[in-house]
């Protein structure tokens, strides 16, 4: 049997997400869309249509300033901004759809770690175990001074400042409530069994927090857990945490190293390579035939931003590569922002010499996504590749324009892998763990870290189920 392509849709509360100057298609809605509901909950309806396993939300609380110094070019194109909170929309979106999950971007950098874990808490109620998260520690300064954070911290002091966020989620989110601790108990008037609610009183070098958890255990407990590190201290950083890889990968060779790269850090940690799920982004143009869809690219290319691209892509590697002196390469620089794309056009192609225009035109239509232009059978064939040659589990497709590009994907290619045996026909399952994993698979997998570290209480519980009983006492089962 084939391997089964796993499809997340990836976009953002705001106009112009990978695709810059897109919003000037006619077929692109996000100008008005992105801050209406009912854009939303159509968009979550037609990926539940296409039996897409979620809709992935990326996020950012700052502007793209470093193109040029200045912000400007950023505004003017609308690069991301203005840009809305998207774990406010995923509730009504749940509420329109019974299968498709939720993922969205949530900071450890700017949020509390006791915040988070109510929050997604909260999500996962009220999508009934269909929400997952994407850790993230940000790197965009402004950001960092907008909510007085001050100078933004070294590249690998935010993961380990993050190793102890989640340990702070993990065990409010697994280890303060007992699995039965909602007594519910009309009869003795107890509607929680107080000895099963816990202190965590975590104490550690960026946070303390004594608890309990403000919420009781969801169906998933704690949401499927997205990372998209990419650097070495990343990568490793995804391996002891994430569930799902967001990785950004310019070709199958690049995504084929990628994963033994995650399988490598993954086998140092006891952990097998079927417990993460691994998914490159990739941009698709499809049409009915191959001739049709390079028509359509080239329609989106007279609406393109090529300086609104330069602007994203030097945010993100915090890097003004327009002022970089002439044969100064970015090879092997080191950057605070996102270290893993400082080598992105070397990769892309190692021969070309790169003009700042080439760069521009190149991120200008699905910005470091690789693109798959074709008619449904090109693009499945070149899906498979991926899969097969590559080594990953499905894609986060990014779309060109908006929500059009996810309805013809659903409408033209998802035909296509479902008659090849690769996409599911029906749902199975009712998480979104379980869509990922398979029907069972609502928890955690036990030998998570989020398992390895426990609170004193469950420490103290499990010395004392240990503890051999006194010679001659008698020991009674309860």
């Amino acid at each position: 049997m084939p391997k089964q392509i796993h499809m997340n849709a990836f976009t953002q509360c705001c106009i112009g997400h990978h695709s810059i100057g897109q919003w000037k298609h006619p077929l692109d809605r996000p100008l008005e869309g992105y801050k209406n509901v009912h854009y939303w909950i159509e968009l979550a309806k037609i990926l539940e249509a296409g039996f897409f396993d979620a809709l992935f939300l990326a996020d950012v609380h700052g502007t793209y300033n470093v193109y040029r110094g200045s912000r400007d070019t950023a505004v003017r194109y609308g690069t991301q901004f203005p840009s809305n909170d998207p774990t406010l929309i995923i509730s009504a979106m749940a509420a329109a759809t019974r299968h498709l999950g939720f993922a969205t971007t949530f900071s450890t950098t700017y949020y509390p770690p006791y915040h988070a874990a109510k929050l997604f808490s909260t999500l996962d109620h009220l999508t009934d175990g269909r929400i997952a998260w994407n850790i993230v520690t940000s790197y965009l300064a402004d950001a960092n001074a907008n909510f007085g954070l001050g100078e933004i911290m070294a590249h690998d002091q935010r993961y380990d400042r993050a190793e102890e966020y989640m340990e702070v989620c993990y065990q409010l989110w697994e280890h303060s409530w007992e699995e039965d601790a909602m007594a519910r108990d009309r009869v003795n008037d107890m509607l929680i069994d107080p000895s099963k609610v816990h202190q965590i009183n975590y104490e550690g070098k960026y946070f303390n927090v004594p608890g309990p958890h403000m919420c009781e255990p969801s169906l998933q407990r704690t949401p499927v857990l997205f990372q998209a590190g990419q650097s070495g201290r990343g990568v490793q950083f995804a391996a002891r945490h994430a569930e799902a890889i967001f990785a950004l990968n310019p070709n199958i060779a690049a995504c084929r190293a990628g994963v033994k790269d995650l399988t490598r850090e993954l086998k140092v940690l006891g952990r097998r390579r079927d417990e993460v799920k691994y998914f490159p982004g990739v941009t698709v143009i499809v049409a009915p035939s191959d001739e049709e869809a390079h028509l359509k690219l080239e329609t989106c290319r007279k609406y393109r931003s090529p300086e609104g691209a330069l602007a994203l892509f030097c945010g993100w590697i915090g890097v003004d590569i327009a002022k970089l002196p002439s044969g100064k390469s970015l090879m092997n620089m080191k950057t605070d922002a996102i270290q893993g794309l400082i080598n992105y056009f070397a990769v892309v192609d190692p021969q070309r010499e790169w003009t700042l225009e080439d760069i521009g035109e190149f991120l200008s239509i699905g910005s470091v996504m690789p693109k798959i232009v074709g008619s449904p059978q090109t693009v499945a064939d070149e899906l498979e590749r991926w899969m097969d040659e590559g080594g990953c589990d499905g894609f986060n497709l990014v779309p060109v324009t908006q929500p059009h590009g996810f309805a013809e994907f659903g409408e033209l290619v998802v035909p296509e892998l479902q008659r090849r045996g690769r996409m599911r026909t029906r749902y199975e399952g009712e998480t979104l763990r379980e869509l990922y994993f398979g029907p069972g698979h609502r928890r955690l997998a036990k030998k998570h870290a989020a398992h390895q570290t426990l609170p004193a209480w469950k420490q103290a519980a499990k010395v004392k189920r240990k503890a051999p009983a006194k010679k001659g006492a008698r020991v009674t089962a309860k």
